[in-house]
């Protein structure tokens, strides 16, 4: 049976929206959807699991089903994605992805809860699950047959009777650290099908063809520029699959966003010996239903290819939806960071040395390290950050002094005066890595301050989750220099989508009536977050930026515009993408 299937993470797209996307992902000749589960969503704390909201994945998968299509799962537990720490959760304890018992058990306690909840969506028991994977592209992480073994026999004692899977690069270190015997294996990739499905054919001969990720975009760091493909070419190549008689998953059919603290992080290739890259807050991944729900080229290039192999559905009657008009919103409320750590810090921490985020219970956010310098020392001697995970916003005295930054500059001159001088440190987490050696990274100060060669100790640090912005004390007086927040009021003519741009502010955070939509930085590629319909409400709704590195400038103040049209950046193509990586 050939599946003609499209990628779409529930966990990327409101649930509101859910609908819409997977009756156009139908309109375009699918049958099946495909979606990874991100165990970090579920369980964010140690025997503490949601299921509700974004995280109900059996609502998802029954909105799948009423849009007529059957579905593919691949419930991890690692799932890369470009997700934060690949859908691992932050508390893990090391070693991961391994048959040793300390990864196991929380494993089997996640799977206890996520695989009866799938089990009865199966299309044996009535519902619409045709496979479900067993791990995902182990062979690109390690080679631990009883771990992929333990897996398995896992899903089919918890009640999986569908098909298993696993999918891998066609490569021959892939296929024989990924693979397991009688576990039908698949390959990933974007271009020359012919190549990759005689790879797979060499090393499993009794597996039909087929292509579980067949990159039809790809995904963009910070810094760099947004990646497109040419509709045509991937059109092309999906013809070039189906003509050899492959079953195909277009990864991405629907775009979607890394909502909050949610993207994740490269580190310079298989062996993490390069710069760390983190991942934007779009993953519209230029799919042919975009982030936004928009019908692209590419669409409509594979709806005439799959056109061709089965009949159609009619296309959608309303492509887009409505999006509100083009304006500024004056945001004319100031609260600095520093003036509000009571508001914001789960509780102040009082240790020798400094602590990593995972060490303060901290998932994500910022971290605010105070200590004092004694002095005099009249030399600038170098204060440097050992194992800064990612960026900090250095401090003397309450005065901005430096931003720290991991693979930049770490360290920066430091004199203090007779009396000392009181320094600060705001540590921003950016994504936890999500592919490679260094998946299961630590965020914060992993390795100590150093004043020239002498440590400094006697640490207060203030966790900031910055999971729930309701609390912030506006109007109160505040004179901190620093990150700081700012508001303002959207008035909205009813809960229509937009696109939401920063120009003159430089890296911070977004959220609209509480909700985060994500990271901004000047640095680009993306220049507009997709504010979606669904959070907004007729009338008056609530704008809040933290901006870490500098207040906006410019006569009128800070403002952010809301477009009409996304903007993701300057562009290359895939082709020279892949010519590069060359």
């Amino acid at each position: 049976m050939t599946v003609l299937s499209g990628g779409m993470h529930y966990f990327r797209t409101l649930p509101a929206q859910w609908p819409d996307r997977l009756a156009k992902l139908r309109a375009m000749g699918l049958d099946t959807v495909e979606t990874y589960v991100p165990w970090n969503l579920h369980e964010p704390r140690p025997g503490e699991f949601v299921f509700d909201g974004i995280a109900d994945v059996e609502a998802f998968l029954r909105a799948a089903a009423d849009a007529g299509l059957r579905a593919i799962v691949r419930p991890g537990p690692y799932i890369c994605a470009e997700w934060e720490n690949g859908g691992l959760p932050w508390w893990l304890p090391g070693p991961l992805r391994c048959h040793d018992p300390r990864f196991l058990e929380p494993v089997d306690r996640f799977f206890d809860e996520l695989i009866p909840r799938l089990a009865r969506h199966q299309v044996t028991r009535g519902g619409n699950v045709i496979m479900v994977q067993v791990e995902n592209e182990y062979g690109s992480y390690g080679h631990d047959p009883a771990y992929l073994a333990h897996l398995a026999d896992g899903l089919r004692a918890r009640g999986i009777d569908v098909p298993l899977f696993t999918s891998d690069g066609a490569s021959d270190l892939m296929l024989t650290g990924g693979t397991l015997p009688g576990v039908r294996a698949t390959v990933n990739f974007g271009r020359r099908a012919d190549e990759q499905f005689a790879e797979l054919a060499r090393h499993r001969p009794g597996d039909e063809p087929f292509c579980m990720e067949f990159w039809n975009g790809w995904f963009d760091h910070w810094g760099d520029l947004h990646t497109t493909r040419d509709a045509d070419d991937a059109a092309a190549e999906l013809e070039r699959i189906l003509g050899l008689g492959g079953s195909v998953n277009v990864y991405m059919a629907v775009g979607g966003t890394n909502f909050g603290f949610t993207a994740g992080a490269n580190a310079g290739g298989p062996h993490a010996d390069g710069a760390y890259e983190p991942t934007v807050t779009s993953y519209d991944y230029d799919a042919p239903i975009s982030e936004s729900g928009a019908l692209t080229p590419k669409f409509w290039a594979y709806r005439e290819v799959l056109g061709r192999r089965a009949e159609l559905p009619p296309p959608p009657a309303e492509p887009d939806a409505p999006r509100l008009p083009a304006g500024r919103v004056e945001l004319t409320e100031r609260l600095a960071l520093l003036d509000c750590l009571d508001a914001l810090s789960t509780g102040t921490v009082r240790s020798a040395a400094t602590m990593t985020f995972e060490e303060l219970g901290l998932p994500y956010g910022l971290a605010v390290y105070r200590t004092r310098v004694p002095g005099p020392r009249d030399e600038a001697l170098p204060l440097r950050v050992k194992g800064l995970h990612d960026r900090a916003h250095l401090l003397v005295d309450g005065e901005p002094a430096a931003i720290l930054e991991r693979d930049g500059r770490c360290e920066a001159p430091l004199k203090v005066p007779a009396g000392g001088a009181g320094l600060t440190l705001v540590v921003e987490a950016m994504g936890r890595v999500n592919y490679g050696p260094l998946v299961g990274e630590r965020k914060g100060i992993l390795d100590g301050v150093l004043h020239e060669r002498q440590y400094l100790f006697g640490w207060e640090i203030d966790p900031l989750p910055l999971s729930d912005v309701s609390a912030l004390p506006w109007g109160r007086a505040t004179r901190a220099a620093g990150p700081a927040f700012h508001r303002g009021v959207l008035h909205a003519e009813g809960p229509l989508d937009a696109f939401l741009a920063l120009p003159g502010w430089t890296k911070g955070h977004v959220w609209v009536n509480g909700f985060h939509l994500g990271r901004y930085w000047d640095k680009g590629p993306q220049v507009t977050l997709y504010l979606p319909g669904p959070l907004l409400r007729e009338g008056a709704n609530e704008i809040v930026v933290l901006e870490l590195d500098a207040d906006p400038a410019g006569p009128a103040g800070p403002a952010v515009e809301i477009r009409s049209e996304p903007d993701l950046g300057p562009d290359r193509t895939y082709e020279s993408w892949f010519a590069e990586e060359d």
